[in-house]
């Protein structure tokens, strides 16, 4: 299956829809909490509805630690990314992966103008990736040993 011809919604698709948030004045505190409860590497900042940035483990290393900040009062809109990247759901699984690599990202929030659809992560991509390639692998062994249902 080319990659470039597949887009991201089809791993939106097999995972949850769900994108953890946090509030655009919530501490640093709770950002991290709230990914250790989720066992996740990003949440997105929202002011109100609208998306302003997201808050990864790297911006915890980069802003937060080497900068001496305390986590309890620090808002996590003082060190979230703001000019985050993302895709659409129309972006190949490819492209994705490609972004991913060049700009050093594990997790692309999926946008639709300013509406949140989705996050994927580079684990997302790998998973599914490892389902495609286990269902071909096992469509050649049907073939080879005659049990092909085409």
């Amino acid at each position: 299956m080319p990659l470039n011809k597949v887009s991201v919604s089809i791993v939106l698709k097999e995972k949850s829809s769900s994108v953890h948030c946090i509030a655009v004045d919530s501490t640093i505190d709770a950002a991290v909490a709230e990914m250790n409860l989720q066992r996740i590497g990003s949440v997105m900042v929202k002011d109100s509805e609208r998306v302003v940035g997201i808050f990864t483990e790297r911006d915890v290393l980069t802003r937060v630690v080497s900068d001496g900040r305390d986590p309890k009062t620090t808002p996590v809109r003082e060190v979230m990314t703001e000019q985050f990247k993302f895709i659409t759901r129309d972006t190949s699984v490819e492209d994705a992966m490609q972004m991913m690599t060049d700009k050093r990202v594990r997790h692309l929030p999926v946008m639709d103008g300013e509406k949140l659809l989705g996050l994927v992560s580079i684990g997302d991509v790998t998973r599914w990736l490892l389902k495609v390639n286990e269902m071909e692998a096992e469509n050649l062994r049907r073939y080879v040993l005659d049990d092909y249902p085409g």
